[in-house]
């Protein structure tokens, strides 16, 4: 037993509390180097890849993909080979109760029974395999509807500490999470929690059975899983011939289930060949059909938090045009002169912000709906975008470095972004966020403002205009800076004046990098 090792999920960030395993690199019965890739967990803020801690044999995996689980909950178990199911429980048994091989809990849907379930008639439930070396349980799911009592509707409050299913369940059905009594890990509610308040309080819950049919197939619905990635066509045959989507091993591309693997498995279940199937539904490839794509933490995150900024800050809005030429001209003659540098203009504008940040202390701040938190240097933000959402890594005292060290430090953030490498001290905090649309021609967009933060700057295209010189017009570049700002701390005047203190810097880059902006 000394040789079974236990992996859990890390905690990569201070507000860290919880992960989502994406996918698994590394098959059970594989062995596995120190420090190689063996899966990628999502948090709330990013998705990053789990380095092995030793080096070992991956001989079951607890937590498949879709699973959410608490910070140093267990994810899998390492083993020599040869080594029992029985030793392996028995290692779990240390980390406390409830903690059973199965892991039944710690499938992507709540809802799912151990191999050792049975049926009403007293025979055990058949799983089929998922994996290439062992059987897995079958999911269980809920079938029927709600019927929920009047005094457990309510709001749902998405801030309760429950898993991704109750929240669904409980936002779906209207049922008031404050009533109900989490007896998942860490006191979190489960939908298991919530069947069991609405059966007590004489409501009714979706029933759980899974009974195969004369034929072999399962009698639940795959629209109750649409947390599992999944063609329509392949979605529309499991919801017909009830096989649930997770037990399908996904082939298709992006992880998806596709319309072969609901075959395979109906073809196991009821003895029928896979091919059988093809001519009933090939009709089915002409419709419009459209992809189900389950909303990642990350993205949840970023839902949650503009939806917020934008309901609770009174956002007004400054804009203005600022003439660029100077400042191209001096980009072209410095990556001209020093090709090894290639400024951005999106770096420029990074370094106009952050010497307008400390002379306008005013904009600089943080607020939490009950303090300001005003902050002697710059540590400006930078919004990038990459797969799973947008996340803002900051250059810190941005206003103490030079032109080339914040424009090495945003490439360097941004390919850690886009990597899923970033720490957490690397993209939590800032005082102030700049949004660069302009690489993709806009012209002119309006930003949310990134809490706790109070202001953000919206960087547009630049593009051909006409500035005046007295009455005589002639041709120039020009962009569009559009400054978002909390009206609870921040006033129209302070923002014009913090916005015309950038122009400045932008219009006179020289005096700017010298250090003479003043």
């Amino acid at each position: 037993m000394s040789e079974i090792k236990l992996i859990r999920v890390p905690k990569w960030g201070l507000s860290m509390e919880e992960g989502t395993v994406a996918v698994w690199h590394v098959a059970e019965g594989d062995t596995f180097e120190e420090g190689q890739d063996i899966c990628e967990i999502e948090t709330s803020k990013i998705a990053n890849v789990l380095e092995a801690p030793f080096s070992g044999r991956l001989h079951k995996i607890i937590a498949h993909p879709g699973a959410t689980l608490p910070v140093q909950a267990v994810i899998a178990v390492s083993a020599p080979s040869g080594t029992s199911d029985e030793e392996v429980d028995a290692a779990l048994a240390l980390e406390g109760e409830g903690m059973a091989l199965a892991a039944a809990d710690l499938e992507p849907v709540n809802e799912s029974p151990s191999a050792a379930e049975q049926d009403d008639s007293g025979t055990p439930i058949q799983s089929v395999s998922n994996t290439s070396e062992r059987e897995r349980p079958i999911n269980r799911e809920a079938v029927g509807a709600w019927q929920v009592p009047d005094h457990l509707i309510g709001q749902a409050y998405s801030d309760i500490f429950a898993s991704p299913r109750a929240l669904s369940v409980a936002e779906k059905e209207r049922i008031d999470l404050s009533k109900v009594d989490g007896t998942g890990r860490l006191s979190r509610i489960e939908v298991r929690d919530i069947r069991r308040v609405v059966l007590a309080a004489g409501g009714r819950a979706p029933a759980r059975s899974l009974h195969p049919t004369a034929e072999g197939v399962f009698t639940n619905t795959a629209r109750l899983h649409p947390e599992v990635i999944a063609t329509p066509v392949a979605r529309r045959l499991a919801e017909t011939w009830g096989i649930p989507l997770h037990v399908c091993r996904p082939t298709g591309r992006g992880g998806r289930v596709c319309k072969a693997d609901v075959e395979a498995v109906r073809a196991i279940l009821s003895s029928q060949p896979a091919q059988q199937s093809h001519a009933a539904v090939s009709h089915e490839a002409i419709e419009n059909d459209f992809d189900v794509i389950p909303m990642t933490p990350m993205r949840k995150t970023i839902a949650a938090r503009l939806s917020q900024s934008k309901q609770m800050a009174p956002h007004f809005r400054v804009a203005v045009e600022v003439y660029v030429d100077a400042l191209m001209a001096l980009r072209k003659e410095l990556n001209r002169d020093h090709p090894q540098v290639n400024v951005t203009v999106n770096d420029f504008v990074v370094k106009a912000v952050a010497a307008a940040l400390v002379e306008h202390e005013d904009i600089n701040i943080q607020f939490d709906g009950e303090e300001i938190r005003r902050f002697p240097h710059a540590d400006v933000a930078v919004a990038v975008a990459v797969k799973a959402g947008l996340i803002t890594p900051i250059v810190r005292t941005a206003n103490k470095k030079t032109l080339v060290e914040i424009s090495s430090e945003i490439r360097h953030l941004a390919t850690k972004a886009k990597a899923g490498n970033l720490r957490a001290e690397e993209f939590q905090g800032g005082t102030f966020t700049v949004s660069n649309l302009g690489m993709f021609g806009v012209s002119q967009f309006d930003a949310i403002i990134n809490p706790p933060q109070a202001a953000i700057l919206a960087v547009s295209a630049a593009r051909q205009g006409v500035k005046f010189d007295g009455d005589k017009p002639s041709p120039c570049s020009v962009m569009t800076l559009n400054l978002a700002s909390d009206h609870r701390v921040i006033d129209g005047a302070t923002a014009a004046s913090f916005l015309q203190t950038i122009r400045r810097n932008l219009e006179s880059p020289i005096a700017m990098l010298a250090g003479n902006a003043r």
